[in-house]
């Protein structure tokens, strides 16, 4: 499963994990990073910067960090929105814990909202990021203006997701006979297979996005800004212990009655073409992209061109 995990979620699916690093006090100056404490004592980075509306970034991953996002073009969002980037615990330059629940998760945004005396903002996750944003506007949502989800999910480890890119895996392997219908039990361990072929041909950053060059200048930012794993690492490999993550939270979207932006890529093959078809908020608006997983930096005017509509309004 961990496997299954890494190569759908994170930008490094076809090259492992990255290393650990340890921080230093430079590092953290020259990232102009700001620090506090959460209420259970776990020192969380962040950063401040642009001008307006204060919007959160919910990193995906899970546990990916921010910094990837803001140097791949999402701190142009920075011209028109104060742009709160948050480093959840146990990723980027934040500190280790023992508790990663979803619970504590959405407690670490609410705290950070309140230490920076924030009345209301919007939120704007990525990815695996969607279920810990969807949870904290479903708790506090007097603190959310909009939420705003870019090719994010809300039931990691679907069904249908994991039929989609089995099939779009065997047209790129050219598969004689096409697709066929795959029992669900037998969905982890054919994707295992395909996903390997895809990697012995060099293919495997197809999920994300079509541009090889896009993952390798990732892999480049990742090394700049060193980041720890932990999060990500426990939620992966531990899911008996940490069942939350894996639930299907497209039912409780439709008792969320904030103002939502769907941004969603036509070739986002990481969460799936049709995922957001089973989001349900009653005061939705879906903006389909050309492109993959990436569109923040893929097609980076048309992603802006949405949130400042939806902003707008």
């Amino acid at each position: 499963m961990r496997h299954f995990i890494i190569l759908l979620f994170t930008p490094f699916l076809f090259f492992g994990w990255p290393r650990p690093i340890k921080h230093t006090a430079s590092d953290h100056q020259n990232q102009a990073k700001s620090y506090f404490l959460t209420s259970d004592t776990v020192k969380l980075a962040y950063k401040i910067s642009g001008n307006g509306i204060p919007c959160m970034y919910v990193p995906g991953g899970p546990g990916q960090g921010y910094a990837t996002f803001e140097k791949l073009k999402g701190d142009n969002l920075e011209k028109k929105l104060k742009m709160i980037y948050m480093d959840q615990r146990g990723s980027g330059a934040s500190g280790k814990s023992d508790n990663y629940h979803l619970d504590r998760m959405v407690e670490d945004i609410e705290e950070l909202r309140q230490n920076l005396n924030l009345k209301k903002m919007y939120l704007l996750a990525h990815s695996f990021g969607g279920i810990i944003a969807i949870n904290y506007a479903k708790k506090y949502p007097q603190y959310v203006r909009g939420l705003i989800l870019a090719n994010a999910t809300l039931h990691f480890l679907n069904t249908a997701t994991l039929q989609q890119q089995i099939a779009y895996g065997d047209s790129l392997l050219q598969v004689p006979g096409g697709h066929k219908v795959i029992p669900k039990d037998s969905l982890l361990p054919q994707f295992f297979k395909v996903s390997a072929a895809l990697r012995k041909k060099r293919m495997g950053y197809r999920f994300l996005t079509d541009d090889i060059k896009t993952i390798a200048l990732m892999d480049k930012i990742d090394s700049l800004y060193p980041r720890i794993i932990d999060f990500g690492t426990d939620v992966v490999t531990k899911p008996e212990t940490y069942p939350e993550y894996y639930q299907d939270y497209s039912k409780m979207s439709g008792e969320i009655g904030l103002p939502t932006l769907i941004i969603t890529g036509d070739q986002d093959h990481a969460i799936g073409v049709n995922h957001y078809k089973s989001f349900q908020f009653p005061s939705q608006k879906t903006v389909s992209i050309n492109g993959g997983h990436l569109l923040y930096y893929e097609n980076n005017d048309a992603f802006l061109k949405a949130i400042w509509e939806f902003c707008g309004k």
